[in-house]
C-alpha cells in the first residue's frame, strides 16, 4: 500500500495561573513611635498555596527582604525586622497587611508586596 494520505495535526494549550497584587497607592504619613499598617491584597485564579512577600527599598538601594507568609503567621522574617515588623496572611480576605510598630525615621522607604505561586 502507498503512504497514508491523512493529515495529522498536533497542538497544545498551556494556561498560566493568573495572580495579582494590589497595594493602596497613597503615601502613609506617621510620627516616630506610632504603629502603622500597610495594606496588600491579592487575587489568584487557582486554589494553590500563595506565598506572599514584603520588601523595603531605601532610596536607590535594592529592595531588602522583610518577611514571607504562606498561611497565617507561617513563614520567615529577616532577623533585623523581627522585633517591629509583622504580618498575618488572611486567606479568606486575601490580604497580608504589614504592621510596623514603634516607627523610626529609618523606616521611611518604599514597601513592596509580592506574590509567588
Amino acid at each position: 500500500e502507498g503512504p497514508d494520505p491523512s493529515e495529522y495535526q498536533c497542538s497544545s494549550l498551556s494556561l498560566l495561573p493568573l495572580s495579582l497584587v494590589n497595594q493602596p497607592p497613597e503615601d502613609v504619613i506617621a510620627t516616630e513611635g506610632e504603629t502603622v499598617t500597610l495594606g496588600c491584597t491579592f487575587e489568584t485564579s487557582v486554589s494553590t498555596t500563595a506565598y506572599l512577600f514584603w520588601y523595603k527599598q531605601d532610596g536607590n538601594n535594592s529592595p531588602k527582604f522583610i518577611l514571607s507568609r504562606i498561611q497565617r503567621d507561617e513563614g520567615n522574617t529577616a532577623e533585623k525586622f523581627k522585633e517591629r515588623f509583622s504580618s498575618t496572611l488572611n486567606s479568606t480576605l486575601k490580604s497580608v497587611p504589614l504592621k510596623i510598630q514603634k516607627l523610626q525615621l529609618s523606616d521611611s522607604a518604599v514597601y513592596y508586596c509580592a506574590l509567588s505561586m
